[in-house]
């Protein structure tokens, strides 16, 4: 049976980092970075014997954390996880069946997010699917961008049963995560060089903002996923427009929210 060591990086996670630890108490090996937390992220992941604790700075670009956080790991398998992520128990037997016999090097899986403890089916919310899971030295994170996705070298494959996301637990977990990724996508524009235009403005704040929600809240039907689903969409609509309004205001400056 190949080995499967799980890594993730956190930050002031203490409502999070338990469960997803627990999840994957199977793992042959599992690494976190705790990056510059200040609550009790660090106490809570030390009771855990089987994981080995790393303290870093807490870099604006996720990435390099990332990427620190899986070249500490030697096992034959890499599933990259963040806090706010669980690893059901179906998922796990299907890993244990599919992977001494696979010739892919990646393996691309769907997503069930989660928004205030409803799970969202439509909107264009699932199934989500992320590549996550990797033979250790064939994949990497790139150091460009916040949600870039893995790069791999080789073939791909997929599998069937889902890993599940809690990122917004509540109202107030998701305009503190809106603050940080607006921020760091205004941060962005800036390090590309680009210059404020009525264009982008147009773009950015009116059309795609209106076409994003009218896309997941009726085609993809996200109103059949109650007042969460609303929310959901709207935020996704209004994720862009913010991101640029942030630009706007200081179009020279670096924006990292903490």
């Amino acid at each position: 049976m190949p080995t499967i060591g799980f890594s993730l990086i956190a930050h002031n996670e203490e409502r999070q980092i338990a469960e997803a630890l627990r999840s994957v108490a199977w793992a042959d090996q599992t690494v976190v970075i705790d990056c510059d937390s200040t609550d009790r992220t660090g106490a809570i992941v030390r009771e855990f014997p089987h994981v080995t604790l790393f303290r870093r700075p807490n870099n604006p670009n996720l990435n390099v954390n990332k990427t620190f956080g899986i070249d500490q790991l030697t096992t034959d398998w890499i599933f990259y996880l963040d806090p706010d992520e669980r690893i059901p128990d179906a998922l796990a037997d299907e890993l244990r069946r599919t992977l001494p016999d696979t010739p892919h090097a990646a393996f691309r899986l769907p997503r069930r997010n989660f928004f205030f403890g409803r799970w969202l089916a439509h909107g264009g919310q699932y199934p989500d699917l992320q590549v996550r899971l990797f033979r250790r030295g064939q994949a990497r994170f790139p150091n460009r961008h916040v949600h870039e996705s893995l790069e791999v070298d080789g073939s791909v494959g997929r599998l069937t049963e889902p890993f599940d996301h809690h990122p917004y637990p509540t109202l107030d977990d998701y305009l503190r995560k809106m603050n940080f990724y607006t921020g760091f996508q205004a941060d962005f524009w800036r390090q590309e060089g680009r210059r404020p235009g009525w264009l982008d403005a147009a773009r950015f704040l009116a059309l795609r903002p209106l076409s994003r929600f009218l896309r997941r809240y009726l085609l993809k039907g996200g109103c059949r996923d109650g007042w969460p689903g609303y929310v959901a969409a709207l935020g996704d609509a209004f994720q862009t427009a913010i991101s640029y309004a942030k630009f706007l205001e200081r179009p020279d400056r670096p924006d990292r929210p903490a």
